[in-house]
């Protein structure tokens, strides 16, 4: 029941100590906008991480043909090692736990696209049906490449969505033709990517690509991402995929750099590690930042009891019963705390807001678990209401004669 006489009596304790209830209230409202902040923190930078990956398959394996430097049978170092298709056949088919497969040749790389009098620059790139998957593209409109474009050595693309804008115009692209280094190229569909700058692509059959090229049989890496087994055991794989190239190639299994291997599996395990010690390491700051905002309250009340010590005799002289006296103390407590707390919490989430319009490619999108905001919040104020309680409790425990000489 709401008493009026009690919160007017709280309100002109509050008013006649500005100073302590200032202190009191900034010792909370600290506690809270510190860890608030630093939880938005380690958020954005774990949310920069994902997007990072985000854009590829994380679970995948990329390998690329390298030099040798260690002699092997025979054959001194410095031998190029050249990626062809019986490379991408040997891996798909002989190690386990691959889920998807595609092999990449991208010569010349940037080149001019032309449809009718429209012309624009963009990333040829050939590839096989898998490559979508490894991409984490989306089709959007028609399909994306199939084994019956690549063993067909048919003249079809599918085009990110920039380049549908830049030649098409708002026009249809599906079955439309645009010539690449004057092949002309049928239009089988359109796609969209989450990466950064992946969308400025258009992705034809390997062979096609190889065979119009004067490619022969080479391809510059192959790339397959892994099963649920093999992402925890990914090293196991490395080592697998080394020793068959290895054999193929005639070059030492233990000659990193003939083959370079890129594990994004254990780089993205790596990176979400240390980004879970960061978060540790941001909790610990937290709660003792909130330990020290409760140490602040627990003084400044035990202060305030003391200061009134006088006054508990009085009450009690007059007939207050000692669960009145406790009471009104800590729900000074409270009151200055939960008013306090609140501020903390809507300045912290406010900051990380203005964050929140400052994206970077390694901060992204700061926020904080509500749940875990209010009961930070909640923690500081039972907190301080039990630093209250207890040195209320003891001086409503003193006789009123006692309390009178108190000095």
């Amino acid at each position: 029941m709401f008493d009026k006489d009690k919160w007017q009596e709280i309100f002109a304790t509050i008013s006649k100590n500005k100073l302590r209830t200032f202190l009191t209230a900034f010792s909370v409202a600290w506690g809270i906008f510190i860890l608030i902040v630093l939880l938005g923190a380690g958020k954005g930078l774990s949310n920069g991480a994902h997007k990072e990956f985000i854009h590829d398959a994380v679970n995948s394996l990329n390998i690329e043909g390298g030099q040798t430097v260690i002699p092997f049978n025979g054959i001194k170092p410095g031998r190029s090692i050249q990626l062809t298709n019986e490379d991408f056949d040997l891996v798909k088919n002989n190690i386990a736990h691959l889920e998807h497969s595609s092999a990449v040749f991208e010569r010349g790389g940037s080149q001019i696209l032309v449809y009718n009098n429209q012309h624009a620059t963009f990333t040829v790139r050939a590839v096989m049906p898998d490559h979508n998957y490894l991409e984490n593209a989306t089709t959007i409109e028609g399909r994306f490449l199939n084994m019956f474009d690549i063993k067909d050595f048919r003249k079809v693309c599918t085009i990110g969505v920039p380049v549908k804008k830049a030649l098409f115009k708002g026009e249809d692209p599906l079955g439309k033709f645009i010539s690449v280094a004057g092949i002309p190229y049928k239009v089988i569909g359109v796609f969209t990517d989450p990466g950064n700058g992946d969308n400025e692509r258009i992705y034809i059959p390997l062979t096609t690509a190889q065979r119009s090229m004067n490619g022969k049989n080479y391809i510059e890496n192959i790339w397959s991402s892994l099963d649920d087994f093999a992402l925890y055991n990914s090293d196991s794989i490395v080592k697998q995929v080394r020793t068959i190239l290895a054999a193929h190639h005639n070059f030492s299994p233990v000659d990193v750099n003939a083959i370079r291997i890129e594990n994004w599996s254990e780089e993205y395990k790596r990176i979400m590690n240390m980004l879970k010690g960061i978060n540790i390491f941001i909790w610990i700051i937290g709660i003792f930042t909130l330990i020290a905002g409760i140490v602040g309250v627990s003084n400044i009340m035990m202060i305030i009891v003391k200061e009134r010590t006088k006054e508990i005799g009085i009450r009690k002289a007059i007939g207050a019963s000692p669960i009145s006296i406790v009471m009104l103390i800590v729900q000074e407590a409270i009151f200055i705390t939960a008013i306090a707390g609140y501020t903390g919490l809507v300045l912290g989430v406010g900051l990380i807001q203005l964050f929140n319009d400052s994206n970077t490619d390694f901060f992204q999108h700061p926020s904080v678990d509500f749940n875990v905001a209010i009961s930070a919040t909640m923690l500081i104020i039972i907190s301080g209401a039990l630093a209250g309680l207890f040195p209320a409790l003891k001086a409503s425990r003193v006789q009123p004669v006692e309390a009178l000489r108190d000095e």
